[in-house]
C-alpha cells in the first residue's frame, strides 16, 4: 500500500469505489464485500467499515481495518483513525496521533488545534494557531478556539495589524496569506461577542468585498441582533442582493411571510437586479404551498425578453415537475424553443426529459435524447439510461451503458450494484486506473508579498 496511489485514487476516484458506492453496498446489505474489500486497498470502504465496527463496539477490529493505511502515513488515514478515537472517548490517543502530522502546518494543525480546544487545551490550542496568522483557515480557528480563553485582545492585535490602513487588494493575487477583508471579518467577529456591536459593524463596512458564498456578514450579523431597520437600509444599498435575502430569511423566521415577500417584489429591487430575487421569490412562494403562484412568477419572467436565462428555466422546470404540472412544462420548453430558432441548451434540454419521462412520454424522451446527442452515441447512452433507471427500468439502462462502459463506468457500476451484479460493479470500478494528477497551472508566482 502506497501514500501517493491512495492520494491519487481518493482525489480522482479512479480505480477504486466512490463513497457514494460504498455506502449503497451497505445499504443494499453487501457488508462482506464492503469488509472484503477494505482489506484489499479499498480506502473508502476500509473508512466506512472502520467507522460501522466502532459503532458496533468493536473498537480493536476498527483500528485493524485502518492500520495498514495509516502506516503509509498518509494523512486522511490518520486523520479517519484520530476522529474515530475521539468519538470513542479516547482523545489522549487521538492528539497523540494528530501531532506529528500537525508540524508541516495548514488543514492538519488546524486538525490539531480545534482537536485540542474540544477537550480543554485551548490555551494550547491558542498558542499553535497564533503562529500560523497568515493562512486565513488557520486564522479563522484562532478566532474561534480563543473565545473564552481571555486572549480575545491578544488575537485582535495580531488581526489589526494585518489591516492596512490604507492599502486594497485590486486583484486576486495582491496579498499572500491573509488578505485584509478577511482579518476584519475575524476582527468583526471578537468585537460582536464582546459586546461591542457598532465597532464590529463599522469595521465591516470598511470592507472592499462585502459578500463571499452568497452570505454577507454585515448582513447576518444586523439579522443575528434583530437590527431590522438597519438591515433594510443596508438592503437597499448592498450590491449582489445577498443583503436582501438575508432580510427576507429574517422576516420569514418570524412569521412575517407577506413582508418577507415584498423584500422581492420591491419594483426598485436591490442593485443586484430582478434575477435572482425573483427565483428567491419563486421558492418563498413554493415553501408556503403557492405553488401556482410562484410557477407564474417564474414562467412570467422566462416569458421577458432576456428573461429566459438557464437558472430561470430549470427553476421554472422544477417546479412544474414537483407540482404535478409536468406537461405544461413540456409546453412551455416547447414554446421558449421556438422562440430560440429549435435551439436548447443542455441543462434546459435535461431537464425537458425528466418532464416528458414525467407524464408518461418516456418513449417520445428517449427518441429526442438520441436525436439531440447526434453523433455521439456515448453522450446519447447517459442521456437514455439515467431515464430508464429513473423509470424503474435499470436493467435496460445497464444494457446501453454496457455498450459504453468506458464512458460511463461509475453510473454503470451504480446501476450494477442495484441489480445485485455487485463483483461485475467491482471489477468495473477497478479496472479503471487513475492517471497521475498533472497541476493546471505550470508558470510560478512571485513570493515576495506586495505593500
Amino acid at each position: 500500500m502506497d501514500a501517493a496511489d491512495l492520494d491519487r485514487r481518493a482525489r480522482t476516484l479512479s480505480g477504486c469505489i466512490p463513497p457514494l458506492l460504498v455506502s449503497r453496498l451497505l445499504e443494499l446489505g453487501h457488508e462482506q464485500e464492503v469488509e472484503f474489500q477494505a482489506r484489499r486497498g479499498e480506502w473508502f470502504c476500509a473508512r466506512e467499515w472502520a467507522r460501522l465496527l466502532g459503532d458496533r463496539g468493536r473498537q480493536a477490529q476498527a483500528l485493524e481495518v485502518l492500520a495498514p493505511y495509516v502506516a503509509t502515513g498518509w494523512w486522511p488515514a490518520g486523520q479517519a483513525q484520530a476522529e474515530l478515537l475521539e468519538s470513542w472517548g479516547r482523545a489522549a490517543e487521538a492528539i497523540a496521533l494528530a501531532r506529528p502530522y500537525a508540524r508541516v502546518g495548514g488543514f492538519k494543525l488546524e486538525f490539531l488545534a480545534r482537536l485540542l480546544a474540544r477537550h480543554g487545551r485551548r490555551d494550547e490550542a491558542v498558542g499553535l494557531l497564533s503562529a500560523g496568522i497568515e493562512d486565513p483557515a488557520l486564522a479563522t480557528a484562532l478566532v474561534e478556539v480563543a473565545e473564552g480563553t481571555g486572549r480575545d485582545e491578544d488575537v485582535a492585535a495580531l488581526l489589526a495589524a494585518r489591516i492596512p490602513a490604507r492599502h486594497r487588494c485590486d486583484e486576486p493575487w495582491c496579498c499572500r496569506g491573509l488578505d485584509p477583508d478577511t482579518a476584519i471579518g475575524l476582527l468583526a467577529v471578537i468585537r460582536e461577542r464582546q459586546g461591542r456591536l457598532d465597532e464590529a459593524i463599522a469595521l465591516l463596512r470598511t470592507r472592499q468585498v462585502s459578500s463571499s458564498g452568497g452570505r454577507d456578514r454585515l448582513a447576518d450579523l444586523l439579522a443575528r441582533h434583530g437590527r431590522t431597520g438597519e438591515l433594510r437600509a443596508y438592503a437597499a444599498i448592498e450590491a449582489h442582493g445577498n443583503a436582501a435575502r438575508r432580510l427576507a430569511e429574517l422576516l420569514e423566521e418570524r412569521g412575517d411571510l407577506e413582508g418577507a415577500l415584498a423584500v422581492y417584489r420591491q419594483p426598485d429591487g436591490p442593485p443586484a437586479g430582478g434575477h435572482p430575487d425573483t427565483v428567491e421569490l419563486a421558492l418563498l412562494l413554493a415553501r408556503h404551498g403557492r405553488g401556482d403562484e410562484a410557477i407564474e412568477v417564474l414562467r412570467t419572467l422566462a416569458d421577458a425578453p432576456g428573461g429566459a436565462e438557464d437558472r430561470i428555466v430549470h427553476a421554472l422546470c422544477t417546479q412544474y415537475a414537483e407540482h404535478g404540472r409536468a406537461r405544461e412544462g413540456v409546453a412551455h420548453l416547447d414554446a421558449l424553443r421556438a422562440r430560440r430558432g429549435g435551439e436548447e441548451e443542455e441543462d434546459v434540454f435535461r431537464a425537458r426529459l425528466r418532464l416528458m419521462a414525467d407524464c408518461g412520454l418516456l418513449d417520445e424522451a428517449i427518441e429526442q435524447a438520441g436525436v439531440y446527442s447526434g453523433e455521439d452515441p456515448g453522450y446519447a447512452a447517459g442521456l437514455i439510461a439515467d431515464l430508464l433507471a429513473a423509470t424503474g427500468r435499470t436493467a435496460e439502462a445497464v444494457a446501453i451503458l454496457e455498450q459504453h462502459a468506458p464512458y460511463h463506468h461509475t453510473a454503470l457500476a451504480g446501476h450494477l450494484i442495484e441489480l445485485g451484479r455487485v463483483e461485475d460493479a467491482v471489477a468495473l470500478l477497478q479496472q479503471r486506473e487513475a492517471e497521475p494528477f498533472v497541476p493546471i497551472w505550470s508558470g510560478t508566482f512571485d513570493a515576495q508579498p506586495r505593500p
